[in-house]
């Protein structure tokens, strides 16, 4: 009989273990822009240090790989030293034992193919193609580009009417953003190298709840110039705002009766109520905006045609958004109660509630739409709410924090099942939905695995609606006709935000990129602004004059972030009041001291000062 013994860990497995989670931390916390083969041969070296060596390919093959990598970094290589690398790579993904092997160089394949062009730069000028044009993570990473260590360090100085305003050169709707953006900018934290990134958004909610009414700067002088918006969503009233900042003389066209787009018609009140928008937008329309509501632009057929317009103005600007949806393309899809997520939350906003009390709903779809079509169906009533998705719940492109209040509030997520058929009554009315077991399979280009196919019967879900949130289009019929250039359901654009610049037609948002987040449509509305401004014979500066606080010299200990909170899940779905608590101001303090002012420390010094100007 053998001896059983107990193993612990030793002192130096827990040091390498640690080293570990020091390592992944810093991985997340990479700033874009960072030299792609410098990067591939640090990967490389980590990948070399954990295999066994026990094979040819690992052992001598990766090594080499190594010696090559720094050869073309040190300028001892040559251009036959690019085909050399791509054949030692190609022959270790095809021999090596295990999966080190072959990914590490599988690796190695992969960057020669997406960045060739800087192996050939390193090789002839021993120089790099990739440079930090914005070397502070957040502020590289948020479409904007909104000087977010700037207003951090106004919420931790309590000067949060500064904070708002700063936050405003940039983009015009930081209340909404403060409730609704996805938050990119916190991906690459630098904080992340400590412990977790700061909560960014959390502290532009603070600032804006805080800051009261914060006037818009002063228009410069009138240029003369007239420039229509025809949509008068976050996109379209972002370049309006500058626009008119600029001199401009602008007027916004909006098909329906409000303006915000889908932040107003897509957003439910328990993310962003509505008064809360109308903060942003009357900050944008106070600087002398003019707006013609229920008016549609388009061809004879509509109120006002797209030629007319052209006529009038000096430049126009198309942001019409995605506000039709897509089919799925299954029987029984015209059944009653079957309805699109779009027009369900359109009557929503409009005030137009449906009674859903004791009915079964399926929601279908993964996204943010879909989730907040799913919290809203709860709302409303319903026994029951399902979502049904095609992939696994990871792969969900809805926000996280989205997926698991709407799972805390009673939704039950079908993944891996694709929707087959409606099954109707004699009446018409659904009934049912046939749906398709999946099985998860091979990565597809955008690195989630596909849903394959399982030989199992599919599965009948009684229900008595369908929610459809599986995408949206744009109508662009009357703007094809008078020949704006469309590829896939979207304006074509020949530079950024520009469709045909000569005739001073421009387009952004949604309706060139497909639906997308509120930050980037944002985004588009301001170099938008920038493009038109230029077109029309001007440089004007986007400028601040805010003095931000100076960087602390004191320690950083590692300290747990703050988080938001919400109502308890069984208050919450008795209405369509606000969800998310904001934080106290002693949560805002300390959550704002965390920033570690990448804009004056690492790589934030070879910026040479922060210049408040676009």
């Amino acid at each position: 009989m053998s001896r059983l013994s107990i193993i612990t860990k030793s002192k130096s497995q827990s040091i390498v273990e640690e080293l570990y989670k020091d390592l992944e931390r810093r991985i997340i916390a990479s700033p874009p822009g960072l030299c792609p083969i410098d990067v591939s041969s640090s990967f490389l070296k980590l990948c070399h240090a954990q295999t066994c060596g026990k094979c040819v390919p690992c052992r001598i093959g990766l090594s080499q790989l190594e010696h090559l990598l720094e050869d073309v970094l040190n300028g001892d290589a040559t251009l036959d030293t690019i085909p050399l690398i791509e054949k030692t790579a190609r022959v270790i993904a095809e021999t090596a034992d295990c999966a080190i092997g072959f990914e590490a160089a599988r690796m190695v394949l992969k960057g020669l193919e997406g960045f060739r062009d800087d192996y050939i730069e390193h090789i002839t000028t021993g120089k790099c193609l990739c440079h930090l044009e914005q070397p502070v993570p957040c502020v590289a990473l948020c479409p904007a580009g909104v000087d977010i260590p700037g207003y951090v360090a106004l919420v931790s100085k309590e000067r949060y009417q500064d904070a708002v305003s700063l936050i405003r050169k940039d983009n015009p709707f930081p209340v909404a953003c403060a409730y609704v953006c996805e938050h990119p900018c916190e991906a690459r934290c630098r904080r992340n190298m400590v412990d977790a990134p700061i909560n960014i958004r959390g502290l532009k909610r603070f600032a804006v709840d805080h800051a009261g009414n914060v006037p818009v700067p002063k228009c410069s002088s009138p240029t003369g110039k007239k420039v229509a918006v025809i949509g008068g969503g976050p996109s379209g009233l972002s370049a309006a705002y500058y626009l008119q900042l600029m001199g401009h003389s602008v007027t916004v066209y909006e098909q329906r009766q409000k303006l915000g787009g889908m932040l107003y018609y897509g957003i439910p009140n328990y993310r962003l109520p509505k008064d809360l928008l109308d903060q942003d937008i009357n900050a944008i329309l106070s600087t002398g905006i003019q707006v013609r509501l229920n008016t549609s632009v388009g061809d004879e057929e509509n109120q006002v045609s797209f030629d007319e317009l052209r006529k009038e103005y000096d430049a126009i600007y198309l942001s019409i958004g995605a506000h039709t949806d897509k089919k799925l393309g299954i029987p029984g899809e015209e059944a009653k109660g079957v309805i699109s997520a779009v027009s369900f939350l359109r009557d929503i906003g409009d005030g137009k509630l449906p009674d859903f009390t004791g009915k079964r709903v399926i929601v279908v779809g993964g996204g943010n739409v879909a989730m907040d079509a799913t919290r809203s169906a709860i709302r409303l009533g319903a026994e029951n709410v399902s979502v049904l998705y095609r992939r696994r719940k990871k792969d969900m492109t809805a926000l996280p924090d989205e997926i698991e209040a709407a799972i805390a509030e009673g939704t039950e997520i079908l993944e891996l099942h694709a929707p087959k058929e409606i099954e109707q009554n004699a009446d018409g009315q659904v009934t049912a939905m046939y749906a398709d077991p999946k099985i998860i399979g091979l990565m597809d280009s955008a690195g989630r695995p596909r849903p394959g196919d399982l030989n199992c019967p599919p599965s009948r879900i009684p229900c008595d609606i369908v929610i459809v949130a599986i995408g949206q289009d744009i109508v662009y019929g009357p703007f094809e006709h008078a020949g704006l250039p469309i590829k896939r359901n979207t304006f074509q654009v020949k530079e950024s935000s520009a469709v045909i610049g000569t005739d001073g037609i421009f387009a952004g948002g949604d309706c060139v990129t497909g639906p997308s987040t509120v930050i980037r449509a944002i985004a588009t509305g301001k170099t938008a602004a920038a493009n038109i401004d230029t077109y029309l014979g001007y440089h004007h500066i986007i400028s601040s004059d805010i003095e931000i606080p100076p960087a602390r010299l004191g320690d950083h200990p590692a300290c747990g972030r703050v988080n938001m909170t919400e109502r308890a899940s069984q208050d919450r779905i008795k209405d369509f009041n606000l969800c998310e608590y904001g934080m106290s101001s002693e949560e805002a303090a300390q959550e704002s001291r965390r920033c570690l002012r990448c804009d004056h420390f690492g790589y934030g010094v070879l910026k040479g000062g922060r210049v408040h100007e676009w």
